[in-house]
């Protein structure tokens, strides 16, 4: 397949996925239930956080963060007692516990209070066709708090190269438009071209299946590498063809 077939291939398959069917069975869906932004953002970032392993279990856990948090997310991190947290040490997602859930609420809490919230620290430290050293620098911000080390597993960090999939993706839905209901657009001073494909399992084994993507492991060097590729398809919205590739692979079987 030479490049502008690649191309028009991949343009369609966009167009057959990112319409807002594909919400009802991604996390998506959680931040969709808010309309003020700070709820949008936050549902968005917890929900991104624990989005590995069965999709089912992903939601249905997303769903019970939220009711953790009384259906109220912002308010909820900033108002908290000390005894408001004690429920929330029952949640558990994998490897993602209580206490790790506790810890995010206070780096949300500390974010907010002390550094204008979840996009100016993004914005901060943001390049002009990149947001991993962003991510690297969002991470050591949250955690300035005190906090178990083990906690900072659940942040990836690209600048260790990691292709820190879940972050990219919740980067995804606070910065590309809300042009077909899927994605949010929310984050004004950030822009699609800044983005990078979420890569995972999924992605990747079609990103190399259509020769976009040589590298065997999931990596921060993979991710350089896809995001090369895409930029060279769309050098304005890269990260459009997250949808192709997650659906080719997980809808398709590819």
């Amino acid at each position: 397949m030479n490049k502008k077939d690649l191309k028009d291939f991949l343009d369609n398959k966009v167009e057959q996925y990112n319409k807002p069917d594909f919400i009802t069975s991604d996390p998506i869906q959680i931040p969709h239930l808010f309309t003020k932004k700070e709820d949008i953002e936050i549902s968005g970032f917890l929900s991104a956080t624990i989005s590995w392993g069965n999709r089912k279990s992903i939601i249905t856990n997303c769903h019970k963060m939220m009711d953790f948090l009384d259906q109220s997310p912002f308010d909820f991190v900033m108002n908290h007692q000390e005894s408001d947290l004690e429920k929330l040490e029952a949640f558990v997602h994998r490897t993602f516990n209580g206490l790790d859930f506790i810890t995010f609420i206070k780096g949300l809490q500390h974010i907010y209070n002390n550094h204008d919230g979840l996009e100016a620290v993004f914005n901060k430290h943001a390049q002009n066709d990149s947001l991993q050293q962003s991510i690297h620098y969002f991470k050591q911000t949250f955690f300035e708090i005190e906090h178990l080390q083990r906690t900072q597993k659940h942040i990836s960090d690209p600048l260790k190269n990691s292709a820190a999939k879940r972050i990219n993706m919740f980067l995804r839905w606070m910065i590309r438009p809300n042009n077909t209901n899927v994605d949010l657009g929310i984050w004004t001073t950030l822009n699609p071209a800044q983005l990078s494909c979420p890569l995972d399992v999924h992605s990747g084994n079609v990103a190399r299946k259509l020769g976009l993507l040589k590298r065997k492991q999931n990596d921060g060097k993979a991710l350089a590498e896809l995001d090369t590729a895409l930029r060279a398809l769309d050098s304005d919205d890269p990260v459009k063809y997250d949808f192709a590739l997650f659906g080719l692979g997980v809808f398709e079987k590819f």
